[in-house]
C-alpha cells in the first residue's frame, strides 16, 4: 500500500508509545500480527493496542492470518483511506475518536484533564470513553459519553479498569458511579468505598510543593496532607 507524504506526516506525528509502535511497524512491514505485538513488543492485549491507533483517527483494518505455528490469528493493516473523516465515525463496531470530538469536548469543558483537573495543551489530551468500551460498548454519539485525560490519567484508568471486578461482570451502572468514569460525581473507586482529592501544583506553586517535600519527606507527603485535611474538617 502506497502512503502519501501527508498521511505519512500525520502518522509520524502520533508519538504516544503504544499506538506509535503499532503504526511504525505497519509502515515498515505493511501489517502487524497479534503474535508480533505480544512477542516483539510485550503487548498481550492486542485489541487495546489496535484501539489506541483507531482513537488517533487511523483507519485500522483487522483480518486473519496464519501464525508461526499455523494457528489463525488476527493481524492489522491500514485501511483506505488511512485517516477517517474528521468526525465521529464507526470502524469495526466502535466509535473512532477523532479530532472533531476532541474539539467538542474542549469547547464544552476546556483543555483540562478530567481526572487531575490540570489545564494543558490540547494536543497532549487523549479522548477516552467514560465507560470502557469493553464493558458498555457504544453508548451514544454524545460528547458527555467521553472524557479528556492526560496520558498519565489514561494509563492509570486503563490499569484500574482492567483489574476491577467489573471488567468481567460488565455492569454499566457500576461503572457510571465510579470515580474513573465520573470523577465529578461518584460513590466508589473501582468498587472500593473511597474518595479521592487530587492536588496539583503548577507554576509558582511548585516552589511550595518542593518546600513541603523538604519538610515532611517524599514518602510521608501524601499521608501528611491527608491528615492535615482531616484535622481541618474535624476542627470546623
Amino acid at each position: 500500500m502506497k502512503i502519501s507524504k501527508e498521511d505519512l506526516r500525520k502518522l509520524n506525528s502520533i508519538t504516544d508509545k503504544r499506538p506509535a509502535t503499532v503504526i511504525q511497524h505497519i509502515i515498515k512491514h505493511g501489517f502487524i500480527t497479534t503474535e508480533e505485538l505480544a512477542n516483539d513488543y510485550g503487548y498481550e492485549h492486542a485489541p487495546r493496542a489496535a484501539r489506541d491507533v483507531r482513537e488517533r483517527g487511523v483507519n485500522l483494518v483487522t483480518y486473519r492470518i496464519k501464525s508461526s505455528d499455523g494457528r489463525n490469528i488476527a493481524a492489522y493493516r491500514f485501511g483506505e483511506p488511512i485517516f477517517m473523516a474528521n468526525k465521529v465515525s464507526k470502524i469495526a463496531g466502535r466509535t473512532a475518536l477523532s479530532s472533531a470530538l476532541k474539539k467538542a469536548l474542549v469547547d464544552k469543558y476546556g483543555a483540562v484533564c478530567f481526572v487531575y483537573l490540570q489545564p494543558m495543551e490540547e494536543r497532549l489530551l487523549q479522548i477516552d470513553h467514560r465507560i470502557p468500551y469493553e464493558i458498555g460498548g457504544e453508548q451514544a454519539d454524545d460528547v458527555d459519553c467521553y472524557m479528556l485525560l492526560c496520558p498519565s490519567a489514561n494509563r492509570a484508568k486503563s490499569w484500574t479498569c482492567e483489574h476491577c471486578p467489573n471488567w468481567s461482570i460488565k455492569d454499566i451502572e457500576f461503572c457510571s458511579n465510579c470515580f474513573w468514569a465520573h470523577p465529578e460525581n461518584y460513590n466508589h473507586i473501582a468498587g472500593k468505598e473511597e474518595r479521592q482529592i487530587i492536588i496539583t501544583f503548577t507554576d509558582n506553586e511548585i516552589e511550595d510543593y518542593n518546600r513541603l517535600i523538604d519538610l515532611v519527606g517524599r514518602e510521608q507527603a501524601e499521608s501528611t496532607i491527608k491528615d492535615l485535611i482531616s484535622t481541618y474538617i474535624v476542627k470546623h
